[in-house]
């Protein structure tokens, strides 16, 4: 299963939409003013979470008002799978979201509670859109999040117009076809990346130690079909970026 997650960060409502079309994720979450793209779409989301100190009362208050109906009572007599079609049709349309409010004073960040959300509904693939915006300490917050994930076996990403954001503890491959930008940097999440081998880069590695406080990684190229990244201990932050 995946989630698409909308958090209360920046968020470029164009891109935010054209990633949506094109990524049908089975459960939607909003947190907090990220409920704002949703209204905004005319969409209603499986979960919204948060303390709900950054949205408009407005847009909570439309999402707590809307009815919960019986979709079974509304379907005509059709063929069984056209009538299972409409059914699930009309629950995308005419669903209640899920509301879990919590305490501005926590322990843990609005966006942490959305992927724990996540995670205990069975997703195992996760993608979070307005998490890179101006605040860098909420920034750097969620890429710490993705480690969490990343410990749970979820491949957990943070998206936004120009980068897609992933964290490794395995190898990777990245198909030239299907990459996000044109730049791939390869940061350091632990003191050393052990036995780092690249293949298909630009800048080529053989067992090479990535060790912290170096911008070595930084702005590689995929030169082939297909680039491999291995290596043999540590964990990597994983930048894909274009301009």
């Amino acid at each position: 299963m995946e989630a698409l997650i909308v958090s209360g960060g920046y968020l470029d409502r164009v891109f935010a939409a054209s990633y949506m079309q094109q990524h049908s994720c089975d459960i939607t979450i909003a947190v907090d003013s990220g409920m704002g793209f949703f209204y905004g779409q005319n969409q209603v989301p499986d979960f919204i979470v948060g303390d709900f100190d950054s949205v408009k009362p407005e847009i909570l208050l439309s999402f707590k008002k809307l009815p919960k109906t019986d979709v079974s009572e509304n379907v005509p007599e059709l063929q069984p799978e056209e009538s299972e079609h409409l059914k699930k049709q009309q629950e995308k349309e005419q669903k209640k979201p899920v509301i879990l409010q919590f305490q501005p004073e926590k322990d843990e960040t609005d966006t942490e509670i959305a992927i724990r959300t996540a995670i205990s509904q069975g997703c195992t693939t996760i993608h979070i859109l307005g998490a890179t915006g101006t605040r860098v300490d909420h920034m750097m917050g969620n890429i710490h999040l993705l480690g969490m994930a990343m410990e749970q076996g979820v491949d957990c990403m943070l998206l936004d117009p120009h980068n897609r954001i992933r964290m490794i503890n395995r190898g990777l491959v990245l198909k030239k076809e299907e990459q996000y930008g044109n730049y791939v940097s390869l940061l350091p999440f632990t003191p050393q990346v052990t036995g780092l081998t690249l293949t298909g880069f630009k800048y080529p590695l053989d067992g090479y130690t990535l060790e912290c406080y170096h911008s070595l990684g930084v702005s590689n190229e995929i030169t082939e079909e297909q680039a491999e990244i291995s290596f043999r201990d540590g964990v990597l932050l994983v930048v894909e970026s274009r301009d």
